[in-house]
């Protein structure tokens, strides 16, 4: 059936077969109706099984999804090996053929539904194979499943024989299987090529007069509707957004330094699994991440006008036509001659690298640089002649390439200048560290501040419910048709944890920061800046006994250098490029946030970003922030961590650099930080990586009230 034996002795293989039944079984879901609610083990709200194929995107079959009411559906998973099942709310994003459930009968082919996840969850995801399920013509495959025994339900799994296709080549195709019984509520469950490590397809429906049924191909996802109008984003495009997320999600789990499990691709090198021949298993995950990494094709007919170039290549197109970069390159897998496998691949990700864009992210470019990085490592394997030929190929067609439009990644540039503003500041009481005083200020467009209210002594639990009122009148008076005034937060640096954009003012509402831009200020940078990095100096800048270098000194020239810096880092972000730089995380490992001296070296037009953010007193939490401040920095970017799960930091940095980075100013980043909440909100599975997002956007020529200037609005 496949290419590829597996090295060493028949135990070794044994071992990487239990090994790869190990990642299908975690990977495997159930599909309940949306009462389920806390009886997550009761029958009666069983639908079906389905399977991860990305962070927060489970794929199963269509009749099995839409048996829940209008869409919504649980889907029950087991987070790791002996941890118990957890349910997550998910919507069916996408069902297939469309319309489909509206005619009575059996849903017909190809019978498959996407159902996104309403919030972001640990699991594991599967590997899907890049070339079509028709190329499987014999052999055995494995499937997973749920069903119910003994009135209650059970994992599945076994091995099934492949006798066929129905339909031929058609964009229907279904497979033919046999040899095994296959229970009600296996439907939605993965099939696997056992050879190559690889999910090929889902479990459609059993026969009703033999033993088997039938599986659709992963291929038939392509048949997804394409957006009428021009691509924004990748997120734009349903199957590119979740089969680029399910390739970065691989990529990431194989090059994470504290990966503690098997990964995938670990398991196909165990098996002796080859893709084309030419790609050993880490190879592929990198290069399909990489691939990834870059805006979709423009077109499938420019995906296939650029097969179609590859000297070397010559086969009919398959059905469905591919649509992405990852089928692009599984359809090379099946017709490259061994002796000119890895050429044909290289040349492929040359001309996927120097294609026309539908859009350029701001990660576009490093994308590029980093795919041909690996490809010219992996050229070393080939000929002098053939190494110039693919550096010839890349120069051509740069050198051609026309310049391609920019995406919207950024938000309404200037949205948030020029109005009428609300400010809150909160001071926590010394002696009562769990509890605070709040005021709040409307602040007019000419930057006079005007006090609604002040309280004291307030638990600092009790925060939403008694600023409620307040903040409502407030906001009355600010806002604008359409225009949502900015909600600016001012408090001590230890108090930036608070989650102020989670809070909501009445049971009804929105959270705050889904209604508006929300931004949070520093109330005690004079104090840091006094304390320095080590502990207090005297005005001559000498350190105290026991200190370190000082990071700045009272009443000094050094001192009025960092106020210095910090005007003119703020002008430098308002009037140039903006860059972003994720400072204590590297790979996935927690890293100390630089000293304060190394700080102020960065660039004015850097945008720190701190991944590992825990403002519970944490390294790499508040005391990191603090170093910010003291480095003369008014905008920074993190994300509070607390209640989150472990995950892979890829998508964070890479969202990062995207969202924040960029040729607009940092005027823009209120809206943009705004707008990535509401998509959040909203469940869309590209925004997931922006959970507990927070931006410090602390204006030096916007003195807070009492501090002897008025203010301007952000």
């Amino acid at each position: 059936m496949t290419h590829g034996r597996a090295p060493g002795a028949p135990g070794a293989r044994d071992a990487a077969r239990r090994a790869l039944r190990g990642l299908v079984m975690a990977a495997t879901v159930r599909i309940h109706r949306p009462d389920a609610g806390y009886a997550l083990d009761e029958p009666g709200t069983f639908l079906g099984s389905g399977y991860f194929v990305a962070p927060s995107w489970v794929l199963t079959c269509a009749h099995v999804a839409c048996g829940g009411e209008g869409g919504e559906v649980v889907v029950v998973y087991e987070p790791a090996p002996g941890r118990g099942m957890s349910a997550v709310p998910g919507h069916v994003a996408a069902a297939l053929p469309e319309g489909a459930g509206s005619v009575p009968g059996g849903w017909p082919a190809p019978d498959l539904a996407l159902v996104r996840l309403s919030e972001p969850v640990d699991h594991e995801c599967v590997y899907l194979s890049e070339r079509p399920a028709a190329y499987f013509g014999e052999g055995t495959v494995l499937y997973a499943g749920w069903t119910v025994v003994d009135g209650h339900l059970r994992m599945l799994d076994g091995t099934l024989t492949v006798e066929g296709t129905i339909g031929g080549w058609t964009t229907d195709v279904q497979m033919r299987l046999g040899n095994n019984d296959l229970p009600d509520g296996v439907s939605g469950g993965p099939v696997i090529d056992p050879e190559r490590g690889e999910v090929i397809g889902v479990l459609k429906s059993r026969s009703d007069h033999a033993r088997g049924g039938t599986s659709t191909g992963l291929e038939q996802l392509r048949t997804l509707p394409v957006p009428a109008g021009e691509l924004k984003a990748e997120a734009d495009d349903l199957y590119q957004a979740v089969v680029h997320a399910h390739d970065r999600y691989h990529r990431d789990r194989q090059r994470h330094p504290d990966a503690r499990r098997h990964t995938w691709a670990d398991v196909q090198n165990q098996l002796g699994a080859r893709p084309g021949q030419t790609l050993s298993p880490d190879e592929r995950v990198q290069l399909l991440g990489r691939l990834a990494d870059l805006p979709p094709p423009a077109s499938t007919r420019s995906l296939l006008d650029l097969l179609g170039s590859l000297p070397d290549f010559e086969a009919p197109a398959p059905l469905p036509a591919p649509r992405g970069w990852r089928d692009g390159l599984g359809a090379l897998y099946e017709y490259a001659l061994d002796d000119g496998a890895l050429y044909l691949v290289l040349d492929y990700a040359v001309h996927v690298m120097t294609a026309d864009r539908p859009f350029l992210a701001t990660s576009t470019p490093a994308a590029e640089e980093a795919l041909w990085a690996g490809v010219w490592q992996a050229a070393q394997r080939l000929g002098p002649g053939r190494r110039s030929a693919l550096l010839e190929r890349r120069r051509t067609r740069m050198a051609a390439r026309p310049p391609a439009p920019v995406g919207g990644a950024g938000g309404r540039a200037g949205a948030a200048t020029g109005r009428s503003s609300v400010l809150v500041e909160i001071v926590r009481r010394g002696w009562e560290p769990d509890h605070c005083d709040w005021s709040v200020f409307v602040v007019r467009s000419d930057g006079e501040a005007k006090r609604i209210e002040e309280v004291q002594r307030v638990p600092l639990a009790d925060l939403p419910a008694h600023l409620s009122a307040p903040l409502k009148e407030a906001f009355r008076q600010c806002d604008t048709p359409g225009r949502p005034a900015v909600l600016q937060v001012a408090t001590e640096h230890s108090l930036l944890a608070l989650d102020v954009d989670e809070w909501r003012l009445g049971p009804e509402d929105e959270r705050l920061g889904t209604q508006r831009p929300v931004v949070l200020r520093c109330t005690d940078r004079d104090q840091l800046m006094e304390d320095g990095e080590y502990g207090p100096y005297d005005p001559y800048g000498e350190k105290r006994e026991g200190g370190g270098s000082p990071a700045a000194v009272v009443g000094g020239d050094r001192r009025l250098d960092v106020d210095e810096e910090r005007r003119a880092r703020w002008r430098w972000l308002h009037a140039h490029p903006v860059t972003a730089a994720v400072l204590d995380c590297d790979d996935g490992l927690r890293k100390p946030v630089p000293p304060v001296e190394e700080l102020r070296g960065l660039s004015h037009g850097t945008v720190p970003v701190l991944c590992r953010f825990d403002g519970h007193g944490h390294e790499g939490g508040t005391d990191g922030l603090a170093r910010l401040v003291r480095g003369g920095f008014g905008v920074a970017l993190w994300r509070r961590r607390h209640g989150l799960p472990e995950a892979v930091c890829g998508e964070f940095h890479r969202g990062t650099l995207d969202q924040i980075a960029g040729p607009a100013g940092a005027h823009r980043l209120p809206e943009a930080v705004h707008d990535l909440r509401s998509r959040l909100r909203s469940g869309r599975p590209e925004t997931f990586w922006a959970h507990g997002i927070a931006l410090l956007y602390d204006d030096p020529h916007q003195p807070l009230p009492g501090a002897g200037d008025l203010l301007e609005a952000p």
